[in-house]
């Protein structure tokens, strides 16, 4: 098992320097560009925000779009799925770093989620990247709507009891390729906006697994096919460049501060509030997406 956590580490660290170089050369290609966009220390602060919530459970997806919208950081809705893929990719792997080793999970089982996720991403990022405004607003707001319900079922205690009494480490025979199906459909949904936490945590309940066996399984795929996945947008340049590294690098010191705090913290109060906010914000984009008469 210490071998199988240390290869899956590896492959994830090849795959976010693969990410970070490709980042990287984009940005500094179209480094003119980058110096009209977006406010940097706005989105250094938002990265902060956002991935300190995220390490202790509350999407940074969904509180992203919140905080950009609120403050006009993102103002091209079509950017949205691109920006909030790439700029988290950095943090999310940094919490996979952190955690993905501290739960077992048997080695098939992990791999086989993992890579499923990514090859939906790749699926779900050519399609995202087609899509117009109009589209986009449509989708982000199904996904906002659908995430503050998962958000309300994990505050009601309702997702816990699906694995309360679970006790398997892995997924064989059916269960295992309905697993790798909804991996894939998930890590597809990802890239437009729907974050895989609490689905994957849903559906590994569902098949029977130890709910704590789903954490390596989410943070692992996440930050795969974050890091995979997100090319598509950095290719098509649907995203915000100067705003993206921006949340990376405040993303990273925002899981490192959670992290040293995770267990004494109470969030309690203002996860009622974030499902609050992140349901009006969903009803207003579906009522932008409606109402947008742009096709393209």
């Amino acid at each position: 098992m210490f071998n199988l956590v240390n290869t899956v580490l590896l492959l994830l660290g090849i795959a976010v320097v693969y990410f970070v170089i490709t980042l990287a050369m984009d940005v500094i290609k179209n480094k003119d560009k980058v110096k009209k966009e977006s406010n940097f220390i706005l989105g250094f602060i938002i990265g902060i925000i956002t991935d300190f919530f995220d390490t202790l459970g509350i999407s940074s997806f969904a509180i992203t779009t919140l905080l950009g919208r609120v403050t006009g950081f993102i103002k091209n809705d079509r950017l949205l799925p691109g920006t909030l893929n790439i700029g988290h990719a950095v943090p999310t792997a940094t919490e996979a770093f952190l955690f993905i080793s501290a739960v077992k999970v048997e080695a098939i089982t992990l791999l086989s989620l993992i890579v499923a996720a990514v090859v939906g991403s790749l699926v779900g990022g050519r399609i995202v990247t087609k899509l117009p405004e109009k589209k986009i607003q449509i989708v982000m707001g199904f996904a906002l709507l659908f995430t503050a319900v998962l958000m309300f079922t994990k505050k009601m205690g309702w997702l816990d009891l699906l694995g309360a009494n679970n006790t398997a480490l892995e997924l064989t025979g059916l269960l295992l390729i309905i697993g790798i199906v909804g991996n894939f459909i998930f890590g597809a949904l990802m890239m437009a906006g729907v974050g895989l936490y609490a689905p994957c945590l849903a559906m590994v309940s569902l098949l029977g697994m130890d709910p704590k066996a789903a954490f390596p399984v989410m943070m692992g795929s996440c930050a795969a096919l974050m890091a995979v996945g997100s090319s598509k947008f950095i290719k098509e340049g649907l995203y915000l460049r100067k705003g993206s590294v921006a949340i990376t690098i405040g993303g990273i010191i925002g899981v490192i501060i959670a992290y040293q705090f995770i267990n004494s913290l109470s969030i309690s109060g203002l996860m009622w509030l974030v499902i609050a906010v992140v349901t009006i914000t969903g009803f207003d984009m579906l009522r932008k997406g409606i109402t947008n008469k742009k096709m393209s």
